[in-house]
């Protein structure tokens, strides 16, 4: 069954919880599809008046901001090991080469990989736990989350259910077709908004530079 689908035969409540608790469990660095969740939920929500698009916004902005401060904890406590047993769990969203990616955008960016890293998957997922293994000031940390948290997730929530309204409008005399055009339509809205947020955070910190190999010492 289509994600859509089931969402629409779950309460309205239920889907305000799961939206929180996905993104909240993918903030704190479990690989879940909390993207996805979001927008197939918002959609939804410009379909069925049962669906307050302000109240999804809220749930998936607290999910947000909760998940990440607990994985920022969590890695605060448990160090590198922590980043060795995800690998070993997880090795295709926490192997070394994305942990050493992931490190790269920290120590170039700061906050700011906290705050774009929120339209980011592979960022969004290792935000909280790899700000606590770097022990980034946690004050930091908690303004860059909790602004990049609004940003991401009530301004996903805003743009897919506007599209949503403008497309159901327009195209729902075509019954399905009008969903998969709505969902086609959000799906672009998102990667454009990815690809926005990636040119800012590369404007605001400039490429990350390549490691300089070790220097080698000179002969006597």
């Amino acid at each position: 069954m289509h994600v859509q689908e089931w969402l629409e035969t779950v309460p309205a409540v239920s889907i305000y919880l799961l939206v929180g608790v996905v993104i909240g469990l993918e903030s704190l660095g479990i690989p879940l599809p909390g993207e996805i969740i979001l927008v197939s939920s918002a959609l939804l929500a410009s379909q069925h008046g049962d669906i307050d698009p302000v109240v999804l916004g809220a749930c998936a902005t607290a999910g947000a901001i909760i998940g990440d401060s607990i994985g920022y904890a969590i890695g605060r406590r448990g160090g590198r090991p922590l980043l060795a047993w995800l690998g070993g769990r997880f090795p295709k969203h926490f192997g070394a080469p994305q942990i050493a990616l992931a490190e790269r955008s920290f120590e170039k960016w700061g906050m700011w990989a906290v705050f774009f890293g929120r339209f980011v998957a592979l960022l969004r997922i290792f935000a909280g736990p790899l700000a606590g293994v770097l022990r980034m000031p946690y004050w930091k940390f908690l303004i860059a989350n909790v602004l990049g948290g609004i940003l991401w997730a009530g301004g996903t929530t805003a743009v897919i259910y506007s599209v949503g309204v403008v497309a159901e409008a327009w195209l729902k005399r075509f019954s399905w077709l009008g969903l998969v055009a709505a969902v086609l339509i959000g799906v672009i809205s998102m990667l454009v908004l990815k690809n926005r947020a990636k040119k800012a955070a590369e404007q605001a910190g400039g490429p990350v530079p390549a490691p300089e190999p070790d220097a080698v010492p000179a002969a006597d």
